[in-house]
């Protein structure tokens, strides 16, 4: 029973930090164009990968 007193405040942490991090994504506009990222992941790009030797 003693453990309750420490487990359910760690959990309820945890919950809020959870929110707090989905609210946060949510603020930031992380969900606008889900359709776009999968699209854009599967086009080819015609630029040659530059390496930092060459920036």
């Amino acid at each position: 029973m003693k453990d309750y007193f420490y487990l359910i405040p760690i959990a309820l942490g945890l919950g809020l930090a959870a929110l707090a991090a989905f609210m946060w994504s949510l603020k930031t506009r992380q969900y606008d164009d889900l359709e776009g990222a999968a699209v854009r992941i599967l086009q080819e790009e015609d630029a040659p990968i530059r390496t930092k030797a060459e920036r």
